[in-house]
């Protein structure tokens, strides 16, 4: 196994957990949580072969399947529902900024594969890292999360944008991707702690 498949099962079990914890703070039954779990871990990956003009790979391999499936056998095994409801908002941040960042770099990577450009391969990071989430988050009839917290959409930006520069420079190795995989965690939970946000609108009152 490489490191890009180890960081991409990784990436498929952490939203995974996210999935289930969304679908379980919305109370929705057993096929409502696998549904939003899938959601999360496959959707991103769904629509970013879809962009890219190929079968999705879910259709094709079944290990991402296994991961989410074991994933979820495991969540309900120890009943992770049963905890705090801060430690399970806890939970949540830390699976979906893994999550986001393990997803932002193979995304990416494919754009590399595919030889595209910067924005194909800042896009493909993108979407891959965040659109699993929106489809999640939409189906539940939330507002999706990239719309509304701390630097969540920046950080696939960024770790795309550093993935095409490194590869232009020769440096994608075990290194480099475990440490872009370490710093976008980082920077994700850190804007999270410390609410950092991108400027916003405000309506002026009359």
């Amino acid at each position: 196994m490489n490191t890009t498949d180890f960081i991409q099962i990784i990436g498929t079990a952490a939203f995974a957990i996210s999935g289930y914890l969304v679908g379980y703070n919305k109370r929705l039954d057993v096929l409502g949580v696998v549904i939003t779990a899938l959601l999360t871990a496959v959707g991103g990956g769904m629509i970013r072969d879809g962009l890219v003009g190929r079968i999705p790979q879910v259709f094709l391999q079944t290990d991402a399947l296994i991961v989410v499936f074991a994933t979820l056998a495991i969540a309900w095994l120890v009943r992770v529902q049963r905890y705090r409801s801060t430690y399970l908002a806890a939970a949540f941040i830390i699976a979906d900024a893994v999550g986001l960042a393990a997803f932002s770099i193979t995304g990416a990577q494919i754009g590399m594969a595919l030889q595209l450009n910067l924005f194909g391969v800042i896009s493909l990071a993108f979407v891959t890292a965040v659109g699993g989430g929106i489809a999640r988050d939409i189906l539940v009839n939330d507002v999706p999360m990239i719309l509304r917290t701390d630097l969540y959409g920046s950080v696939a930006i960024l770790i795309g944008g550093l993935i095409y520069l490194f590869g232009r420079l020769g440096w994608i190795n075990i290194f480099t991707l475990n440490l872009l995989f370490a710093g976008g965690l980082l920077f994700r939970l850190t804007a999270y702690r410390f609410h950092w946000q991108l400027p916003g609108f405000q309506r002026r009152r009359k």
